[in-house]
Order: structure tokens, then C-alpha cells, then sequence
């Protein structure tokens, strides 16, 4: 069988052409074949290279200009009979998963608890709104399925914005930004605006079958390389003049990741993501993040009361991958009366990543967009997530990620969290549920 994989290679022309083309929305000029490609591999030449600079969580947004980065990351394919018989290296470069990735959406049929007026009386909207804390400025970027505004337009009475021409235009995407279907990702936009209603959306369908390379890359973690390379491209100044860094900040929001450590490299390749801070996912994550980027994920839905069938009733070690991330923030899932919900996977995180995830908790299972039908609630931690990315947002209006960058920010939320039961950390709330207002006293705004 063919198992995808993401290979990194050192830097040669065809690669540079390949990623710049794609960074310009543009046929390369140089086709990708001609690169030096090893040759147990079958390239997807679909898929442009992307650089991820000298392959170190240190680098800076300037090492992942395609003219300067020295690594190059390609999407390929492997014959073998299983997982376990992928190497560790081909022709001695490294061979990364490409596991499928997933929205974190679950127990679909349990009744809402509360409404998305309940949420906003949570987070002191009104309290918010005194402060100037809106979002005005700030850009939200949901990597998700796609952004119906007609559908947020008339849930939110007019008041939802999509930045056209900063969303994810590139090459293979064919429904316009703000025209997907109704789905995961006009829920997760929706709730972002609860806190933030003056935020702009960009709009990244990174888990539709309209992502880049059709169907059969479109929800796998090249995708999401693929759109973080183009966030650091947009967010870098010298390099995008009048793109994402028009905005006073930029917060992305993740409401997805892998359900089981099944979807990815058996335990102990070097390879792996759930469990390998060395993933090229991961290094970009930490590029964006040190670029003054806030980057927020859910937790995911295998909690002990209520894992997700996809779990396959593994409930330990149970946060993976990104959300494990020391420089993201982690979000659990709670009801609008502050009760855990049953499915908020709990931490320790998987072995070998950040321990203490989740960071906070926020509310989920409300009854907000109705992307699912009417009386549909908001749920899962994919909920959780966007309405903690919205008080992000909201907090940015003033606070300046120069001066205040993204760990800065998030030791503050951590710190000004609700706690539930003795301070400190537990697995269940991380430091506590959410509370926005607080964060900004505690930030002098």
C-alpha cells in the first residue's frame, strides 16, 4: 500500500521555485520533479515544497523565506505493507508522518446546555466592551472546514467579516472564502465573534476536501504545513506588505488533531507526531509563535466520561500532537455552569510532549450557530476552542504582542483563570475555566 509521508530536504532550486509559486499563487516555473528526491520515494507533485527554515524551533520568520530557508519539506509516498514497515530515513532524509487529522466534534446527541447569551454573560462581554476589548484590528485565522458568512451573517445579524484576500486563495481551492458549506468551521468562526464580535475571520478550510490537492489531502497534516507556511509568509512584513501583518495581531484557532496514537508511525519511529517535538509541524508552530503569533487548539474529545468512539477508549496521554504544544494554548471544555463535560480529554499530555495541557478551560456545548441543524448544540472542545481564541482576540484589541507576546499573554490567562477545586493545575481544568475580563485587569487595560 501507499502511506503519505512529509520528507525534509535540503534546499535546491526546483524546492525554492516550488515554494515561491506557491506563496504567489502562481504555476511554478520549474517543475518539483526536477529536485533531488530519493528515490524509494513516489513525490506528490500536487503538493509545493515548503520551506521550515534550518529545521530548528528557534528560527525566526525570515529563515522560512523560500530564498533563504535551508530545509524544504515534500509530501510523498511509500510502498509498504503497514506503518511499521516505513523507514526512518530515505537516502539518510528523515520521513515524518502525515497522519489524518480530525475536528474534535462529539456527542452530538446530548441537548445544549445554555445558549450563546449564557456564554457572552460568562466571559463579561458587556465588561469587555467597556474596556474596548472587541477584537477591532485583530485577525482570527480558522483552520477548519470553511466559513459560511451567509449562515454567520444571519445567526450574528450582519455582523461577521471575512478578510477575502488574506484567507487561504492559493492554488487548488475552488469555493471562494466565506462560501463553504455549513459545517465545523462556520461553527468555530461563530463562536470566536461571542467575545470578539468586531474581529475579522480569515479563512482557512484546511480539513475540507477542497484543500490543496483534493480529496485525498484534505484532512491530513500536510494540509495544515502547507497553511501555517502561508501564515508566516502573510504575517512576515518584508516579505507580504499588506498582508496579515496589516493587523494589529493575528490568533489562530485549532479545533482539530488526531484522535488515537493509531493514526500515526508506530511508538518509537523518529518520525512520529503525536509525540515528537521534532515534527516539522511542530517547528512551524514555534516559528509562527516566537513571530508574535497566538495560536490557540483544543484539547481533543477522548475524556474518561465520554471519549469519542474514534478514541478507541484510550483516555491517558490522551492530549497529542499540537495541542501538546508548549507554545499554544490548550483548551478543555465545560458547560455554561461550569461543569467539566464528559468528553474534555484530560491531561498529563502524551509522553515526550509538554506535560501540563490543558492550559485553561472554556465553555462548549451551548446552543450558538446551529451549523449541525436547529436546537444543534456547539460542542466538543472544537467549541471550547474558538471561544477562547474570541477572548484572545478581544484581550489584543490593546494589548500588544510586542510588547506582550503570546507566552506573556497566556501565563496571564493561565494566572487569572477560575479555579475549580485547589489552585494550580489540575488535568481536568488545566489552571481553570476562562475569564477574560480578569486577564485584562490583571494586564492594566
Amino acid at each position: 500500500m501507499q502511506i503519505p509521508v512529509l520528507v525534509t530536504l535540503p534546499a535546491q532550486e526546483p524546492l525554492r521555485e516550488s515554494a515561491m509559486a506557491f506563496r504567489e499563487g502562481r504555476a511554478p516555473k520549474m517543475d518539483i520533479r526536477h529536485a533531488n528526491i530519493p528515490k524509494v520515494l513516489q513525490l506528490d507533485e500536487r503538493y509545493p515544497a515548503v520551506p521550515i527554515g534550518s529545521g530548528r524551533p528557534t528560527d525566526r520568520a525570515a529563515a522560512h523565506h523560500p530564498d533563504r530557508s535551508e530545509t524544504f519539506a515534500v509530501r510523498a509516498f511509500i510502498d509498504a505493507l503497514d506503518a511499521s514497515k516505513i523507514p526512518e530515513t530515505a537516502d539518510g532524509k528523515p520521513v515524518f508522518c502525515d497522519p489524518r487529522i480530525a475536528p474534535f466534534l462529539t456527542c452530538g446527541g446530548t441537548a445544549p446546555v445554555g445558549d450563546a447569551n449564557d456564554v457572552r454573560t460568562k466571559l463579561n462581554v458587556q465588561a469587555l466592551k467597556g474596556k474596548g476589548l472587541d477584537g477591532h484590528g485583530i485577525a482570527v485565522a480558522v483552520m477548519d472546514t470553511g466559513i459560511n458568512l451567509a449562515h454567520l451573517s444571519a445567526k450574528l445579524g450582519g455582523q461577521a467579516r471575512i478578510d477575502v484576500t488574506n484567507s487561504w486563495q492559493t492554488v487548488g481551492l475552488t469555493i471562494p472564502p466565506g462560501q463553504h458549506p455549513v459545517d465545523h468551521g462556520t461553527m468555530c468562526a461563530f463562536d470566536i465573534l461571542l467575545a470578539a464580535p468586531k474581529a475579522t475571520l480569515l479563512d482557512y478550510p484546511i480539513l475540507s476536501s477542497n484543500a490543496p490537492g483534493g480529496s485525498q489531502m484534505g484532512g491530513t497534516l500536510s494540509v495544515a504545513v502547507l497553511a501555517y507556511a502561508q501564515l508566516i509568509a502573510s504575517w512576515a512584513v518584508a516579505f507580504a506588505p499588506g498582508g496579515a501583518a496589516k493587523y494589529k495581531a493575528l490568533v489562530v484557532s485549532n479545533s482539530w488533531g488526531i484522535f488515537h496514537p493509531s493514526w500515526d508511525f508506530p511508538a518509537g519511529h523518529p518520525g512520529r507526531y503525536c509525540d515528537n517535538p521534532r515534527h516539522p509541524f511542530h517547528l512551524i508552530i514555534s516559528t509562527l509563535a516566537s513571530s508574535g503569533v497566538d495560536i490557540v487548539f483544543a484539547a481533543g474529545n477522548c475524556g474518561k466520561d465520554c471519549a469519542d468512539g474514534r478514541c478507541q477508549a484510550r483516555t491517558k496521554g490522551a492530549i497529542m500532537g499540537a495541542s501538546a504544544h508548549p507554545e499554544v494554548l490548550t483548551l478543555a471544555g465545560c458547560d455554561t455552569i461550569d461543569k467539566r463535560v464528559g468528553y474534555s480529554s484530560q491531561g498529563p499530555s502524551i509522553a515526550k510532549m509538554f506535560q501540563d495541557k490543558p492550559d485553561v478551560t472554556a465553555y462548549t456545548h451551548f446552543l450558538g450557530s446551529e451549523a449541525f441543524g436547529a436546537g444543534s448544540p456547539d460542542s466538543g472542545t472544537s467549541a471550547a476552542c474558538p471561544v477562547a481564541a474570541g477572548c484572545v482576540a478581544a484581550l489584543r484589541t490593546k494589548v500588544d504582542w510586542q510588547t506582550t507576546p503570546p507566552k506573556n499573554l497566556f501565563d496571564q490567562f493561565r494566572a487569572s483563570a477560575k479555579h475549580s477545586g485547589a489552585p494550580g493545575w489540575n488535568a481536568d481544568y488545566g489552571f481553570g475555566i476562562i475569564d477574560p475580563v480578569a486577564t485584562a485587569n490583571s494586564l492594566g487595560v
